[in-house]
Formats: C-alpha cells, sequence, structure tokens
C-alpha cells in the first residue's frame, strides 16, 4: 500500500491524557512532528486538559469502543512514543494495543510505531504476540538501541533514534546557586528504610550547599504526595524537611523553567531527566528501569541503580561533585539530532 497522502487524519494512541508531565512532552513533540494538513484525533484519559492545552480533537483512551469507533474515522494509525508494546502493565494492556493494530490492519490503514521502545515483554505469549504485530506494520522508529536490536532480530529493524522529547526546544541554564530539584517517584525498589540512603546524601548535600529542596512531581497522580509521606514514616531528616516544599507544574514548558534555574536535577523519571538537560541543567539519574539507565548512557550522565544498596556518604560525594556541571551542549545537541528520524516516519507516510 502507498503512503497515505493529502488530508491525512491520524489517530495519535498513546498514554496521553493520564497526568504524567513525560507523556504530555511525547504528545507535544508529536503534534509538532506531523506535517502539514494532518488533522489528528488524539486518544486521552483526560480530554478536557488535552483539548484545552493543544487544541486537538480526543477520544476517551480507556474506552476500547470509542477507541475503535474513533480508529474507523481516521486513515492510519501512530502509535506514539513511549513503550507501548509490552506487558510490564499488564497483559491486558498488551491487547489493548494488539487489538487497534489488527483493526487497522484489516482496514487497510496503515500502522506507523513512532519513537517507541519495545517491552519490556515479561511473558512468553508477549513476544510471541509482539513479533506478529510487527509483520503488520507499516514503518517504525525507535527511541533506543535495545528496542532497535530486538525488532531487528525479529526482522523488522525499522529506524533508531532518540527519545522524541529531545526534539523540544532548548532553555538556557540561568542555575548557579539554584535549588536542588528532585523528580523522584514511589518504586518498589525503594520501601521503608531502602529510602535511607537517599535522603541521608540529600540532607547532607542540601546542608553543605546551603540550598532549597524542590520535589517536582512528574506524575501529577502517582508522585504527588511523596515527600509528605516520607516524613509520614519518620525518614525524613529534620534538616532536610525544613529545607524541602513540592511544587507541581501543570506543563513540561513549567517543569522546563524550573529546571533551568537548578543547580542540580536528581531524576528517577525518564523524561524528567531529558526535560531538564534540554534545560541546560546539572543531572544525576536515578534508574528504576533500564530504560533511565540507557538514557543516562546516552547523556554521559552519572546514574545510580536503584537495585544496589548504596552507601549514603558515596552518594554525597557524587551529588556534590555534579553540582552546578550542566551537560556538555554538543551531547544534547548530538541527541537532538538523532531524534530526527521520528519526523521523517511521520513525514513519509502522512506528508504531503
Amino acid at each position: 500500500m502507498a503512503p497515505a497522502r493529502k488530508g491525512v487524519r491520524p489517530l495519535l494512541c498513546g498514554y496521553y491524557g493520564e497526568h504524567n508531565l513525560g507523556d504530555d512532552a511525547l504528545l507535544a513533540a508529536l503534534l509538532a512532528q506531523l506535517p502539514e494538513g494532518c488533522d489528528p484525533l488524539v486518544t486521552a484519559f483526560d480530554q478536557g486538559e488535552v483539548q484545552q492545552r493543544l487544541g486537538v480533537c480526543t477520544c476517551a483512551r480507556r474506552d476500547f469502543a470509542a477507541v475503535r469507533r474513533a480508529l474507523d474515522r481516521c486513515d492510519a494509525l501512530v502509535l506514539g512514543g513511549g513503550s507501548l508494546l509490552q506487558d510490564s502493565t499488564s497483559f491486558r494492556s498488551l491487547l489493548y494495543y494488539a487489538a487497534l493494530i489488527i483493526s487497522a490492519r484489516l482496514q487497510g490503514k496503515p500502522v506507523l510505531l513512532w519513537g517507541q521502545g519495545l517491552g519490556p515483554l515479561r511473558r512468553r505469549r508477549s513476544r510471541l504476540l509482539v513479533r506478529r504485530l510487527l509483520t503488520l506494520v507499516q514503518d517504525s522508529s525507535w527511541r533506543d538501541p535495545g528496542s532497535a536490536a530486538l525488532a531487528a532480530a525479529w526482522g523488522r529493524p525499522g529506524q533508531l533514534g532518540s527519545d522524541p522529547v529531545w526534539s523540544l526546544a532548548t532553555r538556557l541554564w540561568h542555575g548557579p546557586g539554584g535549588p536542588l530539584v528532585l523528580c523522584w517517584r514511589p518504586t518498589p525498589l525503594l520501601e521503608g528504610e531502602r529510602w535511607l540512603p537517599l535522603l541521608e546524601a540529600l540532607d547532607a548535600v542540601a546542608a553543605a550547599a546551603d540550598r532549597e529542596v524542590i520535589w517536582l512531581p512528574f506524575h501529577r497522580d502517582q508522585d504527588r504526595g511523596l515527600l509528605l509521606e516520607l516524613d509520614r514514616q519518620g525518614l525524613l531528616p529534620r534538616r532536610l524537611a525544613l529545607r524541602s516544599r513540592e511544587q507541581l507544574v501543570a506543563t513540561p514548558e513549567e517543569a522546563m523553567e524550573i529546571f533551568s534555574g537548578a543547580c542540580l536535577v536528581l531524576s528517577m523519571r525518564l523524561h524528567g531527566l531529558i526535560v531538564a538537560a534540554l534545560a541546560g541543567a546539572p543531572l544525576v539519574a536515578l534508574s528504576y528501569d533500564p530504560k533511565v539507565q540507557a538514557a543516562a548512557g546516552a547523556l554521559a550522565c552519572p546514574c545510580l541503580d536503584l537495585e544496589q544498596v548504596q552507601d549514603a556518604r558515596a552518594l554525597e560525594q557524587e551529588w556534590c561533585q555534579q553540582l552546578e556541571k550542566p551537560p556538555l551542549p554538543q551531547v544534547v545537541e548530538g541527541l537532538r539530532e538523532d531524534s530526527r528520524v521520528h519526523r521523517e516516519l511521520l513525514r513519509r507516510w502522512l506528508g504531503r
């Protein structure tokens, strides 16, 4: 089937409108990369917020029947960013995307995987299903080497780029003397006293540098209140508690503004790391997932594996060394350049 052309209406399917700034940033990047003349329809949970912020038409992403009807009105299916073909959320989630891909192909509509990660796929039946699904896809671009390598091993290589969020505009860093900013999240890897080395190191760094500590929830529903919860459990040092405050933001742009004034960003969130780098902020990654570790490696910033027990003193020393040392501009620009492959995929299939 030849690529679709004039007047295309793609269905943009992803984890949008779920109050996650990372997925909001992916959607902003995807919309900015669509060729002129496209009239997208976006799957979203909080449809009102997505419509108000971005001015796009939406359908209810958690209502499969509504999404399926929306697909009938569209010319192409775009799975946009993140890792949608995975079973760590649930096997049911994987079936949701599988059903949409199969429905699109039964209607003769192209299926594009834009800026995707592939996996994790922990179940054998998941791997078998995804291998079959990849044969139905017309074109794909991958956000990391591991995903591209797995797809290639299964005979569907696609193009390798960096995460699409790297395509967003950069900001000038003005953070010397600024606060420490945290993009931390709850995770089974950090329960109870396993938080203590991180909190003790953070307390020591903040005190030594005499800095405020801003807790920035990147996922409004999952991350908000972490500061209060750690304090309630008696894990937060008193000195750190007095320096700390939570700050809510509504958009990736607002987060970037805070990052641009930070002396150091400590991020567990993948897109918190990327948006902070776009703001020029000094960085340390804390990895709960291989995708965070991979991004930190590409960015050449320190990365703490949360599965490993760490000494608070060693963390303190490493974090102090990163204070007010922003990433190399050429590294950030290289990652931005690598993100162009995703725009080219859209141009080939949805352009005039």
